[in-house]
């Protein structure tokens, strides 16, 4: 299943070191559609979201979603063999968020509450932030905690829950009225029931029958079993932004290189540019690129014919071997790239638009998933924005 972000509006071009929104409330309506066709995942997305300035001090902001999901998804069989290789996903996603926070001299602190369910799942989170002004307010030191508690609906085998926790620090510093640059670390844990209850991983298993002479026949069988993923994650993310206003040109580059482990065994590296572009006083254009490649997990596996297992469980639960043929788990590359677009239409109302090519593909051998499970998507997202 393909990830499912909230929608971003571009705020219009400015150097790095201008005041805060002069407006103190601000609403968002915004569509998206993620395709990745060929009867693969499609998406289509509602986000309404907004904020409140109740006073100088205090802000409350909201986000309220939704999410039509329909198509097929990898199974984890192989291609061409007998057991399916696609499976038929409809889902609905719904999500409501909630954020107050409030200024206490030089530090703003934020506790956010959130809710997400589908047909089954069903999470609940909640987030404490602190933003802590310094040095003229040209120095920002970030803290926060968050945690998840997820229920997921396993088919046939009822309830499983899940737990998960992310401890964040990041510090950015204006160097000049028009450079920004920033760090942040985030420390992530699991436990709990972590695989995905829609992907499997097949094996060639020998079904003997007599011959009716006294010895026996034997049939190549291929069954799919349930994967099993570790109970636990332990996961840490580094990230480093840097953005430069060009007054001559009214353009801001922005770069952002991003480094994850976890004891999966995966280590990924992101590198986003971004070229925002002023075109008179009530444009914006913003040509993107965005490069991702990971290794697979250490129990990535295309069979379980030579993984050292009598018989797989049924129902699974991290214990004893691990293994997954989930794509996502495997050794990839992903590049993505589009461009954005803002139109202020008056000072109350302004339009967005942006479109998205992202395209997958496996590095080969062992260690990644067979071409026909990476996929390309398309994704389109329109969005106004009043500000009173």
């Amino acid at each position: 299943m393909p990830s499912r972000r909230p929608l971003v509006l571009v705020p219009l071009l400015c150097p790095a070191a201008a005041g805060a929104d002069i407006h103190p409330h601000q609403l968002d309506y915004g569509y998206q559609l993620y395709d990745e066709g060929a009867d693969r995942i499609r998406i289509e997305s509602h986000y309404l979201r907004g904020r409140i300035d109740l006073d100088d001090q205090t802000s409350f902001r909201f986000q309220w979603l939704i999410d039509t999901i329909s198509g097929a998804s990898p199974t984890g069989a192989l291609p061409g063999g007998v057991q399916s290789f696609l499976a038929e996903l409809d889902d609905v996603r719904t999500g409501l968020l909630g954020a107050l926070s409030r200024k206490f001299g030089d530090h703003t602190v934020e506790l956010e509450i959130a809710r997400s369910s589908e047909e089954d799942y069903l999470s609940h989170g909640v987030a404490l932030k602190d933003t802590w002004e310094l040095n003229k307010k040209n120095t920002t030191l970030t803290f926060g905690l968050n945690h998840l508690d997820d229920r997921v609906t396993v088919p046939q085998r009822g309830f499983r829950d899940k737990e998960s926790w992310d401890l964040l620090a990041g510090v950015s510093q204006i160097l000049d009225k028009n450079t920004l640059v920033s760090a942040g670390l985030t420390l992530g844990w699991s436990d709990g029931y972590l695989n995905d209850p829609y992907k499997s991983v097949q094996r060639t298993d020998i079904l003997e029958l007599p011959d009716g002479a006294g010895g026996t026949i034997e049939i190549p069988v291929v069954n799919l079993y349930p994967e099993n993923r570790p109970d636990s994650r332990f996961r840490q993310v580094l990230q480093f932004g840097a953005r430069h206003y060009f007054e001559r040109v009214h353009g801001a580059a922005d770069a952002t290189y991003r480094f994850s482990h976890d004891d999966f065994g995966v280590n990924s590296h992101t590198l986003q540019l971004e070229w925002r572009q002023a075109i008179g006083e009530r444009f914006e254009v913003t040509p993107f690129f965005r490069y991702y490649h990971q290794n697979a997990a250490d129990f990535f596996v295309n069979t379980l014919d030579d993984v050292p297992v009598e018989t797989p469980s049924s129902n699974p639960d991290g214990s004893g071997a691990n293994y997954s043929a989930d794509y996502r788990l495997s050794n990839f590359d992903a590049v993505s790239g589009g461009v954005k677009l803002r139109w202020r239409i008056n000072d109350t109302f302004s339009a967005s638009a942006a479109y998205e090519r992202y395209e997958m593909t496996g590095n080969g051998g062992a260690d990644s998933s067979p071409a026909q499970s990476y996929m390309n998507a398309d994704m389109w997202t329109f969005g106004v924005t009043a500000q009173f």
